[in-house]
């Protein structure tokens, strides 16, 4: 497999946390478009299932400086991802036409070593068979197949849409590897109403994601890990670019001090 800067298309995102209004739209399109089955406990964070959270941040200072922010974390389709080198069935992996970290569930057998080892939290065990009630089965999508439980599942940048765009692309003659940025967007990109998400292909100067991860305003979670995230966030406040890496110096000591981030959803 080729090495993954040299993929020709690496798709990716540019969330702008300054649009953010934690509406939770993101998360409700992606529960629709993926067919995430409505949680029997959606209280019990340590079995609920959701393959886009929305996160809270604050600055932690009293009124009026204080601040808040939302922050919505997909899957970051890393560049080097862990959760792949630690699967033992190989149900995961790197695609090389997109960079999308792919999850194949008919091989998953549920060791939860990816989400070991993944330190976005970005995969959910499915401890539950899914179950719709009432007449929401029939609002199912018929691109993406439900999943039993005892198995992992995480965000696939609706790679059900990249097939029916790069199928679309074929029998029009086009190469489907030089789609167009409205040809294919995420039902996340799609449903925000402050366009805070832009979804494109990092490696095409025509894609707006082109331009604006290199913004001096974006910034990767935890990048001092090496992970390579193909999710880059904007902000032009400086607390918020900080706290991506989750570790600030003290104020007063100058010594390391951990930030948590608060759980919104």
């Amino acid at each position: 497999m080729a090495h993954f800067k040299d993929f020709a298309v690496r798709y990716g995102m540019v969330i702008d946390l300054d649009k953010c209004t934690g509406c939770g739209a993101c998360m409700m399109s992606c529960q629709a478009e993926n067919n995430v089955a409505p949680q029997e406990d959606a209280g019990n964070k340590l079995r609920a299932l959701n393959w886009l959270k929305v996160y809270r941040l604050s600055n932690n200072k009293e009124y009026p400086e204080h601040e808040t922010v939302f922050l919505p974390r997909p899957c970051m389709q890393c560049g080097n991802p862990s959760c792949v080198t630690v699967c033992p069935v190989v149900a995961t992996d790197k695609n090389e036409e997109g960079g999308i970290v792919s999850q194949v569930t008919p091989r998953c057998i549920g060791c939860r070593y990816c989400m070991a080892s993944c330190p976005y939290h970005a995969r959910y065990f499915n401890w539950f068979d899914p179950y719709w009630p009432g007449d929401l089965k029939e609002a199912l999508s018929p691109d993406v197949s439900t999943r039993p439980r005892g198995v992992v599942e995480k965000c696939s940048f609706c790679h059900q849409r990249l097939m029916k765009a790069k199928d679309k692309a074929i029998a029009n003659g086009e190469d489907p590897l030089a789609l167009p940025e409205e040809a294919y967007q995420t039902a996340c990109t799609e449903a925000c109403p402050n366009g805070a998400i832009v979804f494109g292909d990092l490696n095409n100067p025509e894609h707006r994601v082109y331009e604006l991860k290199q913004s001096p305003y974006a910034f990767r979670l935890l990048e001092r890990l090496g992970t390579d995230p193909q999710v880059y966030y904007m902000s032009k406040r400086e607390w918020v670019r900080r706290l991506g890496d989750n570790y600030l110096e003290h104020e007063e000591t100058g010594s390391p001090e951990r930030v948590l981030l608060n759980n919104s959803h």
